[in-house]
């Protein structure tokens, strides 16, 4: 595998500080000509940005980007661009490694990245598998920590974490002696689709032949993680796997004490009910997410994302059964395909589906108590008109 023409840019991400810098080492270690650029949002709070550059041999550059707005993020956001194209003008960058800072999350830069122009060629989250499950529970605000990115935001250690981790194909996986069968389970149920690449100290690169051409009299073999950085990445796929309406959820597991649950079902949830279970639902696992539908809005689809023991619900607009025949054209192909493959004959692609992922999971009480939140045979049977004048229990909770 050669590397791209023009600046090929991976990002690598994650809360877990220590195995993120391995990551970013590793990286700078195994692409000669690479070079890591960072925005320490740390200092935000003294009214700049720092901004540094390196290679493996230290540091090449350091400069300060403006708050905009008062908000840290944004200037990494206007500042990141212009830095990426001037390596790419002046040449001899092989590789753009953008580590982001501890909260920031990957789908916003890979987004600003591809938008500029350049080329994001992977998406890496650095995990410590010993970490996930406490991070996961840790239900406290970002601010809390000295780690939100302005001063607006609102986000939870948890959330973030989630996010971080769900969306990257590729996660860095740091050597962890305190981590057991359960955290390397958990990790595996919470995103079973991702690549998962050791970055131990003495992770040797993949033998299959192709080797990355350096300006050397030798040809080094590109690591697993390089390859992964340069394995190519789509913005729009990602941004479509994150969607609820089609999102590339986990499967049914159960292994090492860490079980998944895919919950299913094509009959609505009585408002009332639903919302005097919440609290009991969102504390049953440490991640939950999908999407439902409530009988008296029957429209709309809800998106559910639980972490940490707090819970966001949102509308997401309307279900595509919902939508007029001409409207269809204006809906991703992707979202589509994903209604069509489990397209019901009444309901379309209304429904209930929530997954579960959690160590000790009490799957048959989870499950008895999503059943108790449905309609009742009696209260579906009486049909479309009748639900929607149920009480509107959520109205408040989605700020109606």
């Amino acid at each position: 595998m050669a590397v791209p023409p023009g600046l090929p840019v991976v990002i690598v991400g994650g809360l877990h500080a220590d195995a993120r810098r391995a990551a970013v080492a590793r990286l700078l270690a195994d692409v000669p000509g690479s070079v890591v650029l960072h925005h320490d949002l740390a200092t935000a709070a003294a009214g700049t940005v720092v901004r540094t550059i390196r290679d493996a041999s230290g540091i090449l550059d350091a400069g300060e980007a403006p708050l905009v707005n008062d908000c840290a993020c944004c200037a990494l956001r206007e500042d990141l661009v212009p830095e990426l194209e001037r390596l790419r003008d002046t040449g001899g960058t092989r590789l753009a490694v953008v580590e982001l800072w501890d909260s920031v999350e990957p789908k916003a830069m890979a987004e600003v990245v591809t938008a500029g122009g350049l080329t994001v060629t992977g998406v890496i989250t650095a995990v410590d598998p010993a970490l996930v499950l406490p991070y996961l529970g840790n239900g406290d605000d970002l601010a809390d920590g000295g780690l939100a990115a302005a001063a607006t935001d609102q986000r939870t250690v948890a959330d973030t974490f989630a996010r971080q981790l769900e969306y990257a194909p590729v996660l860095a996986v740091a050597e962890s002696p305190e981590a057991d069968e359960e955290d390397r389970e958990l990790l595996a149920q919470l995103h079973p689709t991702a690549r998962q690449v050791c970055i131990g100290q003495d992770d040797p690169a993949e033998p299959n032949g192709d080797d990355l051409m350096v300006p050397t009299p030798r040809r080094s073999p590109l690591s697993p993680l390089a390859q992964a950085a340069l394995a190519g990445f789509d913005v729009e796929a990602a941004a479509a796997a994150q969607h609820p309406a089609c999102a590339l959820l986990p499967a049914e597991a159960d292994a090492h004490g860490v079980s998944t649950l895919v919950w299913s079902r094509r009959r609505p949830f009585h408002p009332e009910r639903l919302y005097a279970a919440l609290e009991d639902l969102t504390c049953a696992a440490a991640r939950s997410r999908g999407r439902f539908w409530l009988a008296d809005k029957p429209d709309t689809l809800f998106h559910w994302d639980a972490a940490g023991g707090a819970l966001c619900v949102e509308s997401t607009g309307p279900w595509l059964a919902s939508l007029p025949d001409a409207a269809w054209d204006m809906v991703p192909p992707v979202r589509r395909a994903a209604a069509a493959l489990d397209w019901h004959p009444e309901h379309g692609d209304r429904c209930q589906h929530l997954v579960f992922t959690s160590p000790g999971l009490d799957r048959d009480g989870l499950e008895r108590l999503l059943e108790s939140c449905l309609l009742t045979d009696a209260e579906y049977a009486a049909g479309p008109d009748a639900w929607q004048r149920l009480p509107h229990a959520f109205d408040t909770l989605l700020e109606v």
